[in-house]
């Protein structure tokens, strides 16, 4: 009895361990973006495989297709990326941007909003 009693103990015990609730945050790279961050190597890919699909030229929705678009807009940007899921202004549409994702934004405007 008391080997069934401490099997059971040290089961609940793994298995209370091995539930453990971890948030998107918790596991996304949020490490510190120390080199500097231009348009051209590290914005426009973002762009391209988050945004373009919706915000290209001759649309409705404000167009993001070139470099003058984006920092044009990138107050709006930053607005839109970092607002909570479940918000009806999130973008994009249907996801979310990586933490890494949103820091080279954020990275690239304290850096000037540099082209190249």
């Amino acid at each position: 009895m008391k080997k069934l009693t401490y099997l059971l103990i040290l089961a609940s015990a793994i298995v209370s361990n091995a539930c453990e609730s971890r948030t998107y945050e918790e596991i996304s790279d949020n490490t510190p973006i120390i080199l500097p961050v231009t348009y051209t190597n590290d914005v426009k890919p973002i762009i391209e495989n988050n945004c373009v699909g919706c915000h290209s030229a001759g649309g409705f929705i404000v167009p993001l297709t070139t470099y003058d678009q984006v920092k044009n807009n990138i107050t709006g940007i930053l607005d839109r990326i970092q607002r909570p899921n479940g918000d009806p202004g999130k973008m994009p549409k249907g996801g979310s941007l990586s933490t890494a994702q949103i820091n080279t934004f954020i990275k690239w405007k304290a850096d000037g909003l540099n082209e190249n």
